[in-house]
């Protein structure tokens, strides 16, 4: 049988189930951190030390919570955690957070720290008591301290040189694991798929046969990217990436690449949804274009005109053997 938790609202709670509830809190935000840490150490060294000066001040001030606790009510701590208050601030689970990269984690760090001090902050006006209401002020000034802390370690460790190395480490580390596999699936599925969907379509002018053929050929172009993605290279030498993620950038994009112009026949019309799938395949190449030319360096008009020749070709194909 399962047993759902009863959450008790935070007025609900005595002075020392309060006090309780800082230490479980200060304890987790240490063990989060550190977990930051580890996941930056080998990449970035110098945001790593941030967060293990972080997770120390957090021990720090679990441990002034502790002796308060030990002082006023003895040394047995009641078991309160966050998931046990109704309307508590929740923090994400590591694994949501942790595989998004640099800046998001540096996001996350901030708003964790901005969340604990607005949430004592508020429970302090709410209080009645003068002794409960000054505690509460005091774990708000703690969490403004910390980022202060967090300010002050960021200037010790991460100078202006090192951030920015840093920055542009996750950057590449972004283009090497999301955006070149996730090109070269969209270039993949948008240009190989020209041929057999636009010969269907003249061959046949049955839009619903082009639209299953172009889903078919959509969706296998994209699980046999995906997995050769994923297979090629396991990221361990090369330093693109985990070869799963690689594997699914290569193998949506494709699809979506595909399916791009697959998708107007299901308009019944056949002229209708041949014009649709033209302006759609022109938006596509223009915008595989355009990413080269942000994300790969490659000269905007120089990316332009390899796309737009080599999808023109492929397309040229397609209506000529199927209007033959």
């Amino acid at each position: 049988m399962r047993f759902s938790i009863q959450r008790r609202h935070f007025k609900d709670l005595s002075e020392q189930e309060i006090l309780a509830l800082a230490i479980s809190s200060e304890e987790d935000d240490a063990r989060i951190y550190r977990s930051y840490a580890q996941r930056l150490r080998d990449d970035y060294p110098d945001s790593a030390k941030i967060f293990d000066g972080m997770a120390e001040e957090e021990d720090r001030h679990r441990q002034l919570l502790i002796t308060l606790h030990e002082r006023r009510f003895g040394s047995v701590i009641p078991l309160i955690r966050r998931e046990h208050v109704a309307g508590y601030y929740a923090r994400r689970p590591i694994w949501l957070v942790e595989n998004l990269g640099l800046e998001r984690i540096r996001a996350e760090a901030e708003a964790m720290e901005h969340d604990a001090e607005h949430f004592y902050l508020t429970a302090a006006k709410r209080s009645t008591d003068s002794e409960t209401r000054k505690l509460l002020g005091d774990l708000a000034a703690m969490e403004a301290g910390h980022k202060h802390k967090a300010g002050i370690l960021a200037e010790k460790y991460l100078d202006e040189d090192s951030r920015a190395e840093e920055d542009r480490a996750a950057h590449r580390q972004f283009v090497l694991t999301w955006v070149q596999p996730g090109l070269a699936g969209l270039m993949d599925g948008s240009v190989s798929t020209l041929a057999p969907i636009f010969a269907t379509a003249f061959a046949t002018q049955d839009t619903w046969t082009t639209f299953l053929v172009g889903l078919a050929a959509s969706v296998g172009a994209g699980i046999s990217m995906g997995f050769t993605e994923a297979a090629s290279d396991d990221g361990e030498l090369s330093g693109r990436g985990s070869p799963t993620k690689r594997g699914f950038a290569s193998g949506i994009m494709t699809m979506v690449g595909g399916l791009g112009h697959a998708l107007p026949y299901l308009i019944t019309d056949f002229w209708t949804a041949t014009m649709t799938a033209f302006v759609v395949v022109f938006i596509e190449l223009w915008a595989i274009a355009w990413i080269q030319n942000r994300y790969m360096d490659t000269p905007f008009f120089r990316a332009a005109m390899q796309v737009v020749l080599g999808g023109a070709l492929v397309f040229a194909a397609g209506v000529l053997i199927g209007s033959g």
